[in-house]
């Protein structure tokens, strides 16, 4: 099992969320074709929106990758992306990255410059850090309960 970082605005990890899915880097199978069945997958949303809208800065949703394998799925006449089939934590909450920055070995060793680790479509992430991350969306219980 990996643990994974996905980075998309707000209203896109709540789309994915919602329709029980995870679609990373503009829908290329690149971007999703590491994912396999068991993983973990943790969003964080910059902004609202997809390069516009208010800054979110942080943690939007939390699941498991329950697909064999990505697949294609008709979304719009010449958009065809690549998704995987996710089942959410449907209680987290939206987890603000400040409080977490200098606990997260993924950004304390950034300092100010903590950005540059959550840019692109993915990044695997530490257990400890998960377990920070699931801890400050207030869903550790259940995060707990889905991996025994």
């Amino acid at each position: 099992m990996t643990f994974w970082m996905g980075v998309a605005s707000a209203q896109h990890a709540r789309g994915g969320r919602d329709g029980g899915f995870a679609q990373l880097g503009h829908g290329k199978h690149i971007a999703v074709k590491s994912l396999k069945k068991g993983d973990w997958i943790v969003y964080y949303s910059p902004r609202e929106g997809m390069g516009e809208g208010v800054p979110v800065q942080a943690f939007t949703t939390i699941g498991r990758v329950t697909s064999d394998e990505p697949y294609r799925f008709e979304q719009a006449m010449d958009f065809n992306p690549y998704r995987v089939d996710v089942d959410y934590l449907k209680n987290a909450r939206a987890a603000p990255i400040k409080p977490l920055l200098g606990a997260l070995r993924l950004t304390r060793d950034h300092g100010a410059n903590w950005g540059i680790v959550m840019r692109g479509p993915k990044r695997a992430l530490h257990e400890e850090d998960v377990l920070r991350i699931v801890e400050a969306m207030n869903v550790l219980a259940e995060f707990e309960a889905c991996r025994a």
